[in-house]
């Protein structure tokens, strides 16, 4: 290989981590020192089903990806054995999975990583591992949005129905 052919692959590493990181919804840095190749497999596995990709390049080239991409905060992440998982969709999801993941197999480690452009600390992504799925979140913020409405409209129906209760209880008394 020459010299020239090593720099045109460096550049297009640099180049896909780039357009990863600008692509996704949260970026999450692991460490997986130690980790059998069948633990990763399933770690791949288990990320997918939350629409996430894991993928392991070499540190420098993801520090300089994540310095032209504007996460800075993602660099100083990437020291030792290295992982880059890349979110589309719900970060929650990806935390989950993650953690469930670090739970089986204590080789693996969270660092932290990024959401749009927070920098996030382990303790954060804990709390986003925390958080229910989104469609949960969805759906408990449509009922929030729903009670005040429900409450007006049994109002509004109480309004004639309590008139004509009156009215009824009028006229079986003339009646009586």
């Amino acid at each position: 290989m020459t010299s020239t052919s090593i720099r045109s692959e460096k550049v297009a590493v640099v180049s896909e981590v780039r357009e990863k990181l600008a692509a996704s919804d949260a970026a999450i840095v692991t460490e997986y020192r130690g980790m059998t190749v069948a633990a990763l497999a399933q770690l791949r596995r288990e990320l997918r089903k939350s629409g996430a990709e894991y993928k392991v390049y070499k540190n420098t080239l993801a520090r300089f990806a994540a310095r032209e991409a504007g996460y800075e905060g993602l660099e100083s992440m990437l020291v030792g054995p290295s992982a880059i998982v890349f979110v589309k969709g719900d970060a929650a999801a990806a935390a989950k999975a993650l953690r469930e993941q670090a739970k089986a197999n204590p080789l693996l480690i969270v660092k932290g990583g990024v959401v749009g452009t927070s920098t996030l600390s382990k303790k954060d992504l804990d709390v986003l591992a925390d958080l229910p799925p989104r469609e949960v979140l969805l759906a408990q913020f449509a009922g929030a949005l729903q009670a005040p409405l429900v409450k007006t409209a049994g109002l509004l129906q109480a309004l004639p129905r309590n008139m004509a209760y009156g009215l009824k209880a009028l006229v079986d008394q003339k009646a009586a």
